[in-house]
């Protein structure tokens, strides 16, 4: 039975992927017979590049794809060059994962609010360092050059490849090759950056790769930071879609595969930078250098993590404040009055979005345990399942949403096929599998496998075993990855409007619909209560294996 959990993974993680980033492409070469179009044409694509201000869309989509990930992992290994051991690096590791869960939008809403002109900031700071009596005319979100998208897109993605390199680092042995250069005459941070970076970043090479694809496409950061005149390519591409001209399907299956053009050449530059990068490094490497750059170094590594939470601080206040402020007027740093009518105001409209937040959450996720801990369970038998899920692993994170979701929906409409809570949860399977996955596997393949054998000596088959020995030693991990699994699906934009057809509402489709006129107030009221449920999955991930074992300690220990 469980040799067959590896090739449902697969299939569930390649087939949908793959056939709908191929069916996509009918519609943009005209052919779509449910809009009684049979024949094949390039008149979507004559249309998509007479769209105005294209280029620009294209341009911000690209700069944002290639900078991401640029930025992001440059802190990360000055971090880790500067702090690892440190007693900061152990408050980090900590908060990594909760950081990681922190969803997209709500993390945009907050940061919007923290740096706009009459934001959280600009009060603290006025009119005492600045002079201001009102905002400034400057236009900082939504700007032209999509320069508050690609900070927005760095605070985000800093966590995520933090976590991927503190789960690879231990294949490195890290502290003893650091020691061995520190021998030789090299300080830290230099050491860590000749003889610990070249070998870590081949293996996040693929979590990059995915950053890159996520923030040359985003969606929902993009409507609530990125600008508006032109908005970014993945955004006029939803407009399109969503677009009661039903025509207008073939101009967004022409943009989908030019989004997914965009996508690849953001790829293919940075491969390209992989290469030059790679000569500086081997000439910065033989030319011997031992003290050279150590403070500057150092200096990024240790503050950039500090004013990454502390910005992530500050958006969350900058929420906090709006949804309880009731009159405040610029300058003041702090409202004049304070109320909980704009909670009493979004009640009636939260029962239903927060209801199919929680059922898609639960079941994907659910569906997504079942699936990893049996894909598990079978490589333990089976090296060559091992592999091939591995490889698999990253397909929903490398193909850009908008491509895919857009040629599922194509297919579904082929077949007649309505909208439907299923698909909405079978799309958010996707993208929770792959997390799941990362989250769990190491703490499953570290597992000590005597304990199994000491159960088979006492007479335990091997689904007793299971059930009685490796999930009881696993429940923290399982928690943890189910916590990770339902933030990342509480997250998801763009899988429930396109899949749900916007008939399925969650919290998340709603905080972004706000974005097109509602008062801060609201969306703040929103927001926060889309981050405060992943907070809930974390602290039962936290406090059920205490409470559980609260009489037998040593099952919190799995090593």
């Amino acid at each position: 039975m469980l040799r067959w959990a590896s090739h449902s993974l697969i299939f569930l993680l390649a087939a949908p992927i793959l056939l709908g980033t191929l069916i996509a492409s009918l519609p943009a070469f005209g052919y779509f017979p449910p809009l009684g179009s049979s024949e094949f044409s390039l008149e979507a694509w004559r249309e998509l590049f007479e769209v105005p201000g294209l280029t620009r869309s294209i341009l911000i989509s690209l700069i944002s794809g290639i900078l991401t990930p640029l930025i992001s992992l440059t802190l990360v290994f000055l971090y880790l060059a500067s702090a690892t051991g440190s007693k900061l690096d152990l408050w980090i590791r900590r908060l990594v994962s909760p950081l990681l869960s922190f969803p997209h939008a709500a993390a945009a809403f907050g940061l919007a609010f923290l740096i706009a002109p009459s934001g959280l900031l600009s009060r603290v700071i006025s009119p005492g360092l600045t002079g201001w009596e009102r905002p400034p005319d400057i236009l900082i979100v939504n700007d032209t050059w999509g320069l508050s998208l690609l900070f927005g897109l760095v605070v985000k993605e800093v966590p995520f490849l933090l976590l991927m390199s503190l789960a690879a680092l231990p294949q490195l042995q890290p502290r003893h090759r650091v020691e061995v250069a520190r021998t030789l005459g090299y300080r830290p941070t230099i050491a860590w950056l000749k003889v610990i970076a070249p070998s870590l970043y081949p293996l996040v090479r693929l979590p990059v790769i995915a950053v890159i694809v996520f923030a040359s496409a985003t969606v929902d950061v993009a409507l609530i930071l990125g600008p508006t005149l032109p908005p970014t390519l993945s955004v006029r591409v939803l407009s399109w879609f969503n677009d009661p001209d039903l025509n207008l399907r073939f101009l967004a299956a022409a943009g989908a595969l030019l989004q997914l053009g965009v996508s690849l050449t953001a790829i293919a530059i940075w491969l390209a930078l992989e290469k030059l990068v790679g000569l500086f490094w081997r000439i910065w490497m033989a030319a011997g250098n031992r003290n050279t750059g150590e403070g500057l170094a150092f200096a990024i590594g240790r503050s950039a993590m500090p004013i990454m939470l502390m910005v992530i601080a500050g958006s969350l206040l900058a929420l906090l404040t709006n949804a309880f402020s009731g009159s405040w007027r610029y300058p003041s740093a702090l409202p004049s009055s304070w109320t909980i009518q704009h909670w009493a105001n979004s009640l009636s409209d939260l029962s239903i979005p927060f209801f199919n937040t929680v059922l898609i959450s639960v079941s994907s996720t659910l569906l997504a345990l079942i699936l990893v801990v049996a894909t598990l369970e079978s490589e333990r038998q089976s090296a060559k399942a091992k592999s091939t899920a591995m490889w698999l692993l990253y397909l929903p994170l490398l193909i850009p949403q908008l491509v895919f979701l857009f040629g599922i929906i194509v297919l579904t409409e082929f077949a007649g096929w309505q909208a439907n809570l299923g698909l909405v949860i079978f799309g958010h399977l996707l993208f929770v599998l792959p997390y799941v996955f990362l989250s769990l596997s190491e703490a499953y393949r570290q597992l000590d496998p005597r304990w199994t054998q000491v159960a088979s000596t006492l007479g335990a088959g091997p689904l007793k075993s299971f059930w009685r020995i490796r999930i009881p030693l696993l429940l923290a991990p399982c928690l943890t990855a189910g916590a990770i699994g339902m933030a990342i699906s509480i997250s998801l934009f763009l899988p429930t409007q396109l899949l749900g057809a916007g008939r399925i509402t969650t919290i998340t489709t709603e905080a972004v619909a706000l974005t097109s006129g509602a008062s801060r107030n609201l969306i703040s009221v929103w927001a926060i209560v889309q981050l405060s449920l992943p907070i809930v999955g974390f602290m039962m991930a936290l406090f059920i294996p205490k409470f559980v074992w609260r009489n037998r300690s040593g099952m919190m220990d799995t090593r």
